[in-house]
């Protein structure tokens, strides 16, 4: 094992190239298995809730890993900012793993959110650190773009790989195979991470330090509640219970507000989130997150339930939205350092995202597979160049000492904006969908055979699909017509979805105006105000 390291502040490089490569090769594998987990469950999704009958629970699969980790990605940033990052990094990868194989196994669909819950709690430690880790080992930040490759290469490997993977693991071996292709990639970073990544620790006072459990509790409620509203208000309008969860909402975030100003180790630093040169920069990680979310959870459903592609095609369109990113990230990452206003950047990632998420909401599925691609990739690298400058503008803007509260707010706020994208949009997709298909089945006069349409859970079933036809021609319809109506039920209330995450990157795109300038060419900040 390494030997624990003074971190010196001044350094550019902590470690020797030899030891810096297997570093960066440990923190790669980690990066690694967050990414594969996240692009890889999302295509198997809609024939994991086709097998488990639970589309009421659809966005919980991907909520509850976001809600989990929106509250332990700021309590381990901090963490490792005083205890040093690797303890956290190896306790998070044997949780994460052992919640995969949970996934694998789960036999109905609240044991599958209960341990995506937990794979949650590991990821949101592996985000909240492992980026931070980059920066101790290259404060400077030239050097550190640098040596982020081996980051934006175990992310590209990852989304190359993990649609197209999820796919054909869903199409011919099952979706408990998605979970359980975590367990070798999760041994590999285990041992990459206990044998090179040294235990960097920064000097700090003897005064104990006393953890928020308080606001991690009241967090956790709040979202929840927030979440539970969301799904509630589309379907059920404004009644006492619904009444009820807003009160809640608003009284959970009041007290969360006031109690955090009292911390010295918040959950969420009020101050930082409130400060006028970084706040532009969390609120379009919060939009980003919405955007890239709803498009990586609900894409696949639009093709494999609208479209009737199978998994494996669905994978593979989406993988150039992905990839886009990794890609987005990498050239981003080399002309940064060579332009002058490198906040310019921002501004093309979000146009570049916005025309192409409303070029999704346009097309159809007769158009040639190229076209969806092209649009999925622009999309991809849109949110790319945002990605990564978030990522490094924060880390200039910010003071040393606080570096790792502040990627870990920003990579929180990501999620909670993905937990936001995921519940808006599966809320809508449910009303949305309900109604249309009530109509459609209005027009043929059937609407005594809604319960059978009642879920889009059906249109990823084909033998369901085909038995359903079979009665429904037997009783005197056009069995053939009403399961397209319900496909076009289906497409309609997902673009609604797609527009939401257009207008988000729209708002994004408004808010770069508001970031400081910046420009990375030197260890120091090197800011100013406009």
């Amino acid at each position: 094992m390494t030997p624990d390291i003074a971190v010196p502040i001044e350094a550019g490089q902590l470690l020797p190239f030899r030891e810096s490569v297997l570093a960066m090769l440990g923190v790669s594998f980690v990066a690694m298995l967050v990414a594969l987990d996240q692009t890889i469950v999302g295509t198997a999704l809609p024939r994991i809730v086709a097998d488990l009958k639970g589309f009421d629970l659809y966005a919980w699969v991907a909520t509850s890993y976001m809600l989990t980790s929106v509250i332990t990605i700021p309590i381990f940033g901090r963490l490792g900012d005083l205890f040093g990052r690797k303890p956290f990094l190896m306790a998070a990868i044997i949780l994460f793993t052992i919640a995969s194989v949970m996934c694998g196994m789960a036999a109905n669909m609240l044991f599958l959110v209960i341990a995506r819950g937990l794979q949650g709690i590991g990821g949101g430690i592996l985000v909240g650190t492992m980026f931070a880790t980059v920066a101790d080992l290259f404060p400077d930040p030239k050097l550190r773009l640098r040596w982020l490759v081996f980051v934006s290469s175990a992310f590209a490997l990852a989304n190359i790989v993990g649609p197209t993977l999820g796919g054909v693991l869903t199409q011919y071996g099952g979706w408990r195979l998605v979970f359980f292709v975590n367990l070798p990639v999760g041994i590999v970073s285990l041992l990459f991470v206990r044998a090179f990544l040294p235990h960097l620790r920064r000097p700090r006072s003897a005064a104990p330090v006393k953890l928020d459990w308080v606001g991690a509790l009241v967090l956790a409620s709040t979202f929840g509640v927030l979440q539970l509203l969301i799904e509630w208000v589309p379907n059920d309008g404004i009644t006492p219970v619904t009444c009820v969860l807003a009160f809640l909402t608003i009284a959970g975030a009041a007290v969360l507000l006031l109690w955090e100003k009292r911390m010295t180790y918040p959950i969420v630093p009020v101050d930082m989130l409130l400060d006028r040169k970084l706040a532009a920069l969390f609120a379009m990680s919060v939009l980003g997150g919405f955007s890239l979310f709803s498009l990586v959870f609900y894409v696949p459903l639009l093709f494999q339930g609208g479209f009737a592609m199978s998994p494996h095609d669905s994978g593979m369109l989406i993988t150039p939205l992905l990839l886009g990113t990794t890609v987005g990230s990498v050239v981003n990452n080399r002309i940064v350092t060579r332009i002058r206003h490198a906040n310019g950047v921002m501004y093309i990632g979000f146009a570049l995202f916005a025309c192409a998420a409303l070029c999704l909401v346009a097309i159809t599925g007769t158009v040639p597979h190229f076209v969806w691609m092209a649009c999925m990739g622009f999309s991809g690298v849109g949110l790319g160049l945002v990605a990564s400058n978030l990522t490094l503008f924060s880390q200039q803007l910010v003071a040393r000492d606080h570096l790792g509260a502040a990627t870990a707010l920003l990579q929180s706020l990501r999620m909670f904006g993905g937990m936001l994208g995921t519940a808006m949009t599966g809320a809508l997709l449910g009303r949305l969908y309900t109604s249309g298909v009530h109509r459609s089945l209005d027009t043929y006069q059937a609407t005594q055979w809604f319960k059978s349409f009642a879920s889009p859970e059906l249109l990823i079933d084909r033998a369901e699909q085909a038995a359903l036809i079979g009665r429904l021609i037997m009783a005197g319809h056009a069995g053939d017509a009403m399961m397209q109506s319900a496909r076009g039920a289906l497409i309609e209330s997902i673009h609604v979805g797609l527009g939401l995450a257009a207008a988000a990157a729209i708002a994004g795109l408004c808010l770069a105006w508001f970031v400081p300038p910046v420009r990375v060419d030197r260890l120091d900040t090197g800011t100013r105000r406009r």
